[in-house]
């Protein structure tokens, strides 16, 4: 299951947006800093009325969507990473989740305080990133050590990691998080042991005030924050407001109108003993209106482990533990 982190500075609505995507009041969202400070977490299924029309077409009562698993972590603040606000416990739970929504404050309230007293959502995403990529330096430095010797005398395992580290470390100190850094998928793969903070898929949620949702592709903090993002990041920024999204919790799910959008993890069954899996999308199969029509038309294909899944593709893996 997939785990997602929500962090970002204190009193910039992460607990709040916790409630409405787990719609509880178990997050306590309150005006000071550190109100959350042990994690809270929640698993929320995700909502696809396809899944229906599959469950029709496959003839089955058994339908299970899938869920993530969202975790409200603390507040960071400057100086985290040498454990300034409880900082070290607190980067201990991002390093345990597969991807970070980083919430930044994108509106005016005197009566909210932030903890720099001005809002600037560019210099809160700096500062959340700085902590984050110094805790991976120290990890990165760390590691390098270790391999000095081995690297010296040749050894090619420690030679390969060493040279995947010392392209994030020169990354990190070029201000860069590692998730900026191109690496091969063998490259990958000796940079995943290490769970480097700042290598997490992110996603950046610019939350608005309820009268500025309407109007929030000319918000010029939303907008500046897209902006850094793509352009510094190569992440994607969204617009919520998390107040809103809190105050639907008590309506029902009808009523509510609200869904969530995640990746597919797969299970680590399936990675392990993957063969292939027969494959159609879902637009196709609907016309069909069985897995037979769609084969006999050539829209039914088998794929291996590199292929990349698409949105609405329907997928029978086929594996052997």
């Amino acid at each position: 299951m997939l785990r997602a982190g929500i962090v970002g500075l204190p009193n910039v609505g992460k607990s709040t947006l916790f409630n409405a995507i787990t719609r509880t009041r178990n997050a306590e969202a309150a005006n000071y800093p550190f109100c959350t400070i042990d994690p809270n977490v929640g698993i929320v299924s995700v909502p696809d009325a396809r899944l229906a029309e599959l469950k029709r077409i496959a003839k089955t009562n058994v339908v299970i969507p899938a869920a993530v698993e969202f975790v409200d972590i603390a507040g960071l603040v400057k100086g985290a990473s040498t454990g300034e606000g409880l900082g070290n416990k607190f980067l201990t739970h991002i390093r345990e989740v597969d991807a970070v929504v980083q919430v930044v404050r994108c509106f005016e309230d005197a009566d909210v305080h932030h903890v720099s007293g001005t809002i600037d959502p560019v210099r809160d995403i700096e500062v959340i990133n700085t902590e984050l990529m110094l805790a991976d330096l120290e990890v990165v430095q760390k590691r390098r050590e270790r391999l000095a010797k081995d690297a010296k005398r040749g050894d090619k395992g420690a030679v390969a990691e060493e040279a995947v580290l010392a392209k994030i470390e020169a990354a990190i100190n070029d201000g860069k998080p590692a998730l900026t850094v191109k690496l091969t998928p063998e490259e990958r793969v000796l940079s995943a042991p290490f769970f480097l903070l700042s290598d997490k898929p992110t996603i950046f949620a610019c939350n608005v005030k309820e009268g500025d949702l309407a109007t929030a592709d000319t918000n010029p903090y939303v907008m500046k924050v897209r902006e850094y993002v793509q352009t510094h990041l190569s992440c994607e920024a969204v617009v919520i407001s998390a107040q809103i999204e809190s105050d639907l919790v008590d309506l029902a799910p009808d009523e509510a109108d609200a869904f969530l959008k995640a990746a597919g993890v797969i299970h680590s069954d399936f990675e392990r003993g993957f063969i292939k899996a027969e494959t159609v999308a879902y637009d196709d199969l609907l016309k069909c209106g069985s897995v037979a029509a769609a084969r006999e038309k050539g829209l039914y294909r088998m794929e291996g482990k590199e292929y990349v899944v698409k949105d609405g593709d329907v997928l029978l893996f086929k594996f052997n533990v």
